[in-house]
């Protein structure tokens, strides 16, 4: 019995119980099973074989019960895909599902899951449809395949070696960074990176981060859960003003490309904020989201660059693969780099089948080739919507560099509030520039919208861009 448990089927939990014997027993507890939700539809039970085993009971009985089962519709039994819950089956409910209902009739529940958007240009995200899947399936076989065994254990808690050293190559190569493996940390991404900084910070007796007027509040929030006042920079024709509080001890940008305004930090700016954080001792937290998205010349290299003893570089790979991946990465000044390892924990807590795929995929070339790719695909895209939006909407100006995943549309003063109104009305999501505008920022107001350009996959692009353009003043 303990070994055909431990070597067959599929785990499955269930205690038949009752006084109509083990037939019934067992029939009531799948279909309660399957009522409750615990058994969500389509899933695959074991086999007759297999549960009988389990249970200790006689594989005939399985048989009839699931026999049953199928007889009432709660299950599923076809040659070659095995038994399974019947598609449908709504969790709480006595029975199985209902038929359609009829014409004109209203529906039986008013919990209904939230409508999604016809088109979505909520700026943050890339063509899913695009990721490398294919690409990526091969690093990965090849990176479990030349794994060492140790590898798969609680690791260091920077991360994985073989990511670490890839990225040092790689971000030196491509974004003019200056550092080692040894300085690099591994994390689930920019919200965890930034979570751990602001522990570290806070340690060091930090209290305030200067911010920018534009920007996302996730990372305020998260700065302020921290611990931190997070006053806003001025932003001008020139980008953001590195006029540092007196108070502040960091400033977070994203100087290669504002989020979300879409300018390169000018050079006087850029000289101006690695001289603060010299005279200061402060840090410059560079948020460099989507460098490598420059589409009209060599992207800005890093800040990072300019000082790698007072900036903390920050990447993902949320925007040039997949947010869903949960990887990031901290460039950090040496001082830092062990309080920053200490901060995040005693182990590796980041999956290191995903880490060592992302080595692979840097060090194959399969990552530049991607980004390559996915340049000339977003390029298109936004010189599309230039294009579209000055013969549409002369009065509208796209604004900003070439450059990323998103632009920003000038409007007409007045009219921000009325215009995502009606793309909301049309199943159209996009943000206005309000949206991303800091409570405290001391720069004028502008009628804008922020576009994401880089989210709809390539056979929705042009229903996208054609909504877009029947909502633009």
């Amino acid at each position: 019995m303990a070994e055909s448990w431990a070597t067959l089927g599929v785990d499955l939990h269930l205690e038949p119980s009752g006084s109509g014997g083990l037939r019934r027993g067992l029939t009531d507890a799948l279909r309660d099973a399957v009522r409750s939700g615990r058994l969500a539809p389509g899933t695959r039970l074991p086999s007759s074989r297999s549960l009988a085993a389990d249970l200790g009971i006689a594989r005939n009985t399985v048989a009839e019960a699931y026999a049953d089962l199928v007889a009432e519709g709660w299950l599923t039994a076809r040659q070659g895909s095995g038994t399974r819950v019947a598609p449908g089956t709504p969790p709480g409910t006595g029975t199985p599902s209902a038929p359609a209902r009829p014409p004109g009739t209203a529906p039986a529940t008013s919990h209904r899951a939230p409508t999604r958007p016809l088109h979505d240009l909520v700026p943050g995200t890339p063509d899913l449809a695009a990721f490398p899947r294919t690409e990526w399936l091969k690093a990965a076989r090849r990176a479990l395949a030349t794994a060492p065994f140790h590898a798969l254990g609680y690791g260091d808690p920077r991360g994985r070696p073989e990511l670490r050293t890839a990225l040092a190559g790689y971000l030196a190569r491509a974004r003019g960074v200056r550092t080692d493996p040894d300085a690099i940390l591994v994390t689930a991404g920019f919200s965890h990176a930034l979570t751990l900084l602001g522990t570290v910070l806070r340690a060091r007796g930090v209290r305030t981060v200067a911010v920018e007027s534009y920007g996302l509040d996730v990372h305020w929030a998260l700065l302020r859960r921290a611990g931190m006042a997070t006053p806003a920079l001025p932003y001008d024709a020139l980008g953001t003003d590195p006029v540092v509080p007196r108070t502040a001890g960091a400033v977070l940008l994203t100087p290669a490309h504002q989020f979300p305004m879409g300018t390169a930090l000018h050079p006087d700016r850029r000289a101006a904020v690695v001289a603060w954080a010299r005279r200061t001792g402060g840090l410059v937290l560079e948020d460099d989201y989507d460098g490598e998205f420059r589409y009209d010349r060599q992207p800005v290299g890093a800040l990072q660059g300019l000082a790698p003893d007072r900036v903390v570089y920050l990447g993902t790979a949320s925007k040039s693969l997949a947010p869903g991946l949960r990887l990031g990465w901290m460039v950090l000044p040496p001082a830092l780099a062990a309080e920053a390892a200490r901060a995040k924990g005693e182990a590796d807590t980041v999956g290191v089948l995903e880490q060592l795929t992302l080595a692979e995929f840097l060090t194959s070339g399969a990552y530049d080739r991607h980004v390559r790719s996915s340049r000339l695909r977003y390029r298109r895209r936004r010189d599309a919507l230039a294009t579209a939006v000055t013969e549409r909407a002369p009065e509208v100006e796209v604004t900003g560099i070439a450059a990323g995943l998103h632009a920003v549309l000038r409007l007409p003063p007045g009219t921000e509030e009325s215009v995502v109104q009606a793309a909301a009305w049309q199943g159209l999501a996009l943000h206005g520039l309000t949206y991303h505008r800091h409570p405290e920022a001391v720069t004028e107001p502008l009628d804008a919208l922020v576009v994401g350009y880089g989210t709809p996959p390539d056979s929705a692009w042009a229903g996208a861009l054609e909504a877009l353009c029947r909502v633009l003043p």
